[in-house]
């Protein structure tokens, strides 16, 4: 691959997650804090992303990938991404915040799916490529979560503004990205292919209903994580709170280059049951540390979103993928992607803003959060699931680098 267009694709990641990374951590944080929404409204404003994440790929499969090329589309939808997130900035009703954000996230979440076809459409080896140029992605995730943090303006409207600054720009760096012609002009638009939904025979196999639907439920306690961390570091005054986040996706990006190791040598029943475990761990280390002498306690927690992350949901796809027919591979990812990024988050944003109310006491600006119980709670449901997949998850299948189903 000419290396022009290697650095284009680097940097059109870099500047897809800078733009998602601005804004997503600190949500919950300025909306309960400057904007005094509770909990449930704040959840609900979260859930958005995953309304999103369901809505998407209508559009990739219906318009994207049918009509016009994709470089296009990308510099359309970030230009209109970038007037909403400059509204959402200004907007101060929990009407307001959630029809712009939801608007926006409508054009948001599909350049997600749309920078990938398009990196995967130029590359000659995507298996050596990809990952190369997808790991640009999560260093602007960390630059942006960095520069938030160090700026000190988790609780303020700028992130959005800057995430609106940075879609203006990807904007104009997509019109530089090479020609992509949408890659489905004149197929039949299926609603059953771009769900998935030509997958659910696969749910006839004991095992993988299983994984299903523990994948579903692991969104909710994953969901409290990423919807009110930000919050309770910002709450419980620990200095820097997005800048220290960022540790997490440095860890994902270790655990990425060990995964193949572990995968070899470790059943996907034991990997899964490993990252939730990290998960029910992550929020007791959250429950019980303050930013005093168990601020360690806080960073252990970030730290472990490699294993938490990568354990259960890249373990989850290749076993997806491994598991499914030749031809029913690319339904079976649209499935479980439906059903983890779209059904799970979106339930797991209602009930983590539910459960953020039950535990407060007081209104707007005297709100007191019992953030212990909250993540106790979070512990809990994580240690559940735990026991789902354990008990019931009789697979003892590995991931073969061949592809071939290897049972112990």
């Amino acid at each position: 691959m000419p290396f022009s267009i290697r650095a284009r694709l680097s940097v059109m990641m870099f500047l897809n997650y800078v733009i998602w990374g601005a804004w997503y951590v600190t949500l919950s944080t300025y909306l309960t804090n400057t904007l005094h929404f509770t909990g449930t409204q704040a959840g609900a404003v979260f859930g958005t992303t995953a309304l999103a994440s369901m809505i998407s790929p209508f559009f990739v499969g219906l318009v994207a990938d049918r009509f016009f090329s994709t470089e296009r589309v990308l510099a359309a939808l970030h230009f209109i991404g970038a007037i909403l997130l400059w509204r959402v900035a200004s907007a101060q009703t929990f009407g307001a915040v959630y029809g712009l954000l939801l608007a926006y996230c409508l054009c948001y979440f599909p350049t997600i799916a749309l920078t990938n076809s398009l990196t995967l459409q130029h590359v000659k080896d995507a298996g050596r490529d990809f990952p190369l140029i997808r790991v640009f992605g999560t260093l602007g995730w960390i630059a942006i979560g960095l520069a938030v943090g160090s700026m000190a303006i988790e609780k303020s409207a700028a992130p959005f503004l800057l995430a609106s600054g940075a879609s203006v720009v990807m904007g104009f760096f997509s019109l530089m990205l090479p020609h992509t012609p949408p890659g489905a002009k004149g197929e039949a638009f299926s609603v059953r292919r771009v769900l998935g939904l030509d997958a659910l025979v696969m749910l006839k196999d004991k095992s993988f209903f299983v994984f299903a639907i523990a994948s579903v439920l692991a969104c909710i306690p994953l969901t409290f994580y990423f919807s009110f961390t930000n919050d309770y570091l910002n709450d419980v005054h620990l200095a820097n709170a997005a800048g220290k986040m960022t540790l997490g996706q440095a860890s994902e990006v270790g655990m990425m280059l060990v995964m193949p190791l572990v995968l070899r040598r470790v059943s996907v029943k034991a990997i899964l049951m490993i990252g939730l475990a990290a998960w029910a761990v992550r929020y007791l280390l959250l429950a019980l540390g303050d930013a005093g002498p168990g601020v360690w306690m806080f960073y252990a927690a970030i730290l472990l979103h490699g294993v938490c992350y990568d354990f259960f949901f890249m373990t989850g796809q290749l076993y997806t993928d491994q598991q499914a027919p030749v031809h029913l591979r690319s339904a079976a990812q649209g499935f479980i992607t439906f059903m983890t990024y779209g059904v799970g988050m979106y339930a797991g944003s209602l009930i983590s803003g539910n459960a953020l109310d039950f535990f407060t006491t007081g209104s707007g600006a005297s709100a007191v959060r019992d953030w212990k119980m909250f993540w106790l709670i979070s512990a809990a449901g994580a240690f559940v699931i735990l026991l789902i997949v354990g008990f019931m998850f009789r697979s003892r299948v590995k991931i073969s680098s061949a592809g071939d189903n290897v049972d112990l």
